[in-house]
């Protein structure tokens, strides 16, 4: 598998009962009633449902953690000291220890809406740390290794409606998860309610070129959506200036993956998360379709013998700024002494 890029860049209310930061409570997440202001066609429970599988998903992990990477090349530019970091969908918490690591006084708060993918997270928490306790034992004493605190913290929950506090958190990082969201300007706007003033959101997502060999091929099978209508970094850019947050930055890069099958790019494309469009074709391609679907794809062949997939990674930072009005809409004036 091969893998190229090229760059562009452009700048420019929650549960019932919310999370306890303390007590490290929560409800689960109830089902998601349609609505008629979607910005995309996407049925949010068939996404969780999707999500449902950690075996399935690990297929893909591989372009995760390439963003993920990306992602801490990107945060390596701004110099922030949280205090409390939110992973807006999570998945299995394969970004929190980078993230701890990097902020090792922050508390970390990996959330996600998916059941099975938090215990995948918790089971390998505890698996790694389970191997670094039995390598500091011929070091340090029992007492010294029992009781202490957990790495970070799971939450099920709705990143669009998110458990948590006004103003409670310093960082939303969010890793290839906002475009699985019909309504990405409430988003940024539930995100910007959690951070506090110059708190720091930064995310990743996939941008319209996404899988734009696939659509084709698909297009020579029937008339069918089967994939999503991933929305322009532009876009993002006014829906962050919408949403009160300041100057946002857009930043996006195309990544091109090569594939020796058309059965392995599919997989991929599924493992990815697959087609959760509300007005989706119901049912499997017949043998006949998917037939059609591979030899399109099979003719898709590039000199080197190799299958293309197109994957636009867009990336977006901005500030919270500070509230110059009080929930009430009145004016904020601050005083500074004057220096002699």
């Amino acid at each position: 598998m091969r893998v190229n890029c090229s760059r562009l860049s452009h700048f420019g209310q929650g549960l019932s009962r919310p999370y306890n930061l303390s007590a490290k409570t929560w409800l689960p997440v109830r089902p998601v009633m349609p609505s008629e202001d979607r910005s995309a066609p996407i049925d949010l429970n068939l996404v969780r449902r999707l999500f449902s599988s950690p075996g399935r998903i690990a297929e893909s992990n591989f372009l995760r953690r390439e963003i993920s990477g990306r992602m801490l090349e990107r945060l390596d530019l701004v110099k922030i000291a949280p205090q409390r970091v939110l992973d807006a969908g999570c998945g299995t918490g394969a970004d929190l220890p980078a993230l701890r690591q990097r902020f090792g006084a922050a508390q970390v708060i990996g959330l996600d809406a998916s059941p099975p993918m938090l215990n995948e997270g918790k089971r390998a928490q505890a698996q790694g740390r389970s191997t670094m306790e039995k390598a500091l034992r011929r070091w340090l004493p029992t007492t010294a290794l029992s009781g202490g605190a957990e790495a970070f913290d799971l939450v099920c929950g709705d990143f669009a409606a998110l458990p948590l506090p006004n103003e409670s958190v310093n960082l939303v990082w969010s890793n290839l998860a906002l475009h699985w969201h019909p309504q990405p300007d409430k988003i940024f706007a539930e995100w910007r309610r959690v951070l506090r003033p110059d708190g720091l959101l930064m995310f990743s997502c996939f941008g319209p070129d996404t899988f734009r060999e696939l659509r084709a091929a698909f297009a020579a099978v029937n008339d069918a959506p089967h994939t999503l209508p991933f929305v322009d970094m532009h876009d993002f850019g006014d829906m962050l200036i919408g949403a009160g947050f300041a100057t946002p930055v857009m930043d996006m890069e195309v990544l091109t993956v090569t594939y020796k099958s058309a059965a392995s790019l599919l997989t991929d494309v599924q493992s990815l998360g697959g087609n959760p469009r509300s007005d989706r074709p119901h049912g499997l391609l017949g043998r006949g379709a998917y037939g059609r679907l591979t030899e399109q794809l099979e003719n898709a062949r590039g000199p080197d013998g190799l299958i293309a997939l197109t994957f636009e990674i867009i990336y977006g930072h901005a500030f919270r700024p500070v509230s110059r009005t009080t929930a009430a809409g009145e004016w904020i004036v601050r005083f500074e002494s004057r220096k002699k």
